[in-house]
């Protein structure tokens, strides 16, 4: 019998005797204070909040937030959405992602260091991390120890502090689908659905191993935005650098100390910058693609500058040009033109919001018959209204026909339609042949809600009549 030959999994090496593939080391990320910190703690809080709290706001008596994807409506506050308006989230999209580009371009990856949902859970996994185990050298040393009782309960606390964080990220994720108030009693009672408990899984697990285990590698491995970021920056993107013509040579002094005399530059080689990165790089290596602009180590560093009494700005927000002594020119043609394109789109979008009507109407003609010759000579034409109420009120429609000379409606004129209901109504339509000019003539439908008469709509279809005689 032939064997199937082994795989050799052992690490491959280049020419140099070096491995090709480096084993990931953790990061201990220390405790730090600045005011960078300052502004992500509060675009992180704010995030937090509407995340965890715009599914629990009502609106109308109904959830403001809510995806029903069973009744293909998407209610967002004040509005309902339909499958038919896909186009509006086309086009929020691309707003969007030249929102990012714009960003990107004038100063970096600021979404990664300030609004990334993996980066702001991997911030408050890390603080779970920090007040069960201490801080950066208290987790080393830790870790490091032999396990013990205390180790065990500190290890333990930890992880159910990030299982409830996953598990509650997972309910507010999954409450944006299937409200959230009937939900969490079917979560307690042990009602809930297969995909409610498949989503619930699958999303409290994402989170868990993410935050908590993954974390950087998600940002440098797994996000492509770390792979094409480089091709929107230019010498004058704002970006996190280290001052090397002020910084070199590196060295250790003390207070107070002539350390010019002594050829050295203003970084004491303290290594803070490093160990408050949450990505584990070294700035004072150069920008690196790892980089998520979220100013830690411009924090660390000037409070290692407050207490030297060097001043600010070693690492700072700068650019390539001011690091090498030229001119910044932060209005720039790219940059302006991003602007523009987003300013306009931004125009446009809300103009579309703030102009669309809660209804729409499709209309079908029988097929089955072109049309019928009625006993008094008249000619008729058979019609499907499908009428949908995206308004947050039940609604009543007076439905109107022009565009024929003589044309008659047969059936109701008011339609009744609850919100957020998808309505069928048949018609009819009657003429005398002689108001028709050719066998095929357009007509004009028109519904107008009687509440608001702004809420109205027109839809054109087809009369078919018999070929006129030569």
């Amino acid at each position: 019998m032939n064997q199937i030959p082994v795989q050799d999994v052992t690490p491959k090496k280049s020419n140099g005797g070096k491995e090709l593939y480096a084993e990931r080391e953790h990061i201990y990320v220390k405790y730090y204070r600045g005011l960078f910190k300052n502004f992500r703690t509060i675009s992180s809080a704010i995030m937090l909040l509407m995340f965890f709290g715009f599914s629990w706001v009502q609106w109308d008596g109904r959830q403001a937030v809510l995806f029903d994807l069973p009744n293909r409506q998407f209610h967002v506050f004040g509005m309902t959405f339909w499958p038919q308006d896909f186009m509006l989230l086309s086009w929020l999209l691309i707003i969007l992602a030249f929102t990012l580009f714009f960003v990107t371009v004038f100063a970096g990856r600021l979404w990664c260091g300030y609004a990334c949902p993996q980066f702001v859970w991997t911030w408050f996994f890390i603080w779970a991390e920090r007040i069960t185990e201490g801080d950066r050298n208290k987790r080393i040393k830790l870790d490091k120890a032999p396990w013990s009782g205390e180790k065990i309960l500190r290890k333990t606390a930890k992880h159910l502090i990030w299982l409830t964080i996953a598990v509650a990220s997972a309910v507010a994720f999954v409450g944006y689908f299937s409200p959230i108030r009937e939900l969490l009693p079917n979560i307690l009672s042990w009602e809930l659905g297969p995909w409610e408990t498949w989503w619930l899984g699958f999303f409290a697990v994402a989170t868990y191993g993410n935050a908590g285990w993954l974390r950087e590698q998600v940002c440098i491995y797994m996000c492509p935005y770390a792979r094409f970021q480089s091709v929107m920056f230019d010498e004058d993107t704002l970006v996190i650098s280290y001052d090397e013509n002020r910084g070199e040579n590196r060295g250790k002094r003390k207070k107070g100390a002539d350390y010019k005399a002594q050829g050295l530059g203003d970084c004491i080689d303290c290594g803070n910058c490093v160990h408050v990165c949450p990505v584990g790089i070294d700035i004072r290596n150069g920008l690196q693609y790892e980089c998520v602009a979220c100013g830690a180590c411009v924090d660390a560093c000037d409070d290692i500058m407050d207490r030297m009494n060097y001043p600010r700005g070693l690492i700072r927000y700068t650019t390539e040009h001011a690091l090498e002594g030229k001119t910044t020119h932060l209005m720039r043609p790219r940059l302006i033109g991003y602007f523009a394109c987003l300013l306009a789109m931004c125009i446009a979008f809300a103009y579309t919001i703030y102009s669309r009507v809660p209804v729409e109407l499709d209309i079908i003609r029988d097929r089955g018959q072109l049309f019928v010759e009625t006993p008094n000579g008249l000619i008729e034409n058979s019609y499907m209204l499908k009428i949908a109420n995206k308004s947050q009120i039940d609604q009543v429609y007076r439905l109107s026909v022009s565009g024929l000379d003589g044309i008659k409606l047969i059936g109701d004129e008011l339609i009744r339609v609850k919100t957020g209901e998808l309505a069928d109504h048949s018609v009819r339509l009657q003429i005398e042949p002689k108001y028709l000019d050719q066998a095929n003539t357009n007509v004009n439908f028109s519904i107008t809600a009687e509440a608001d008469s702004s809420i109205s709509t027109t839809e054109e279809n087809r009369f078919i009549g018999p070929a006129p005689r030569r």
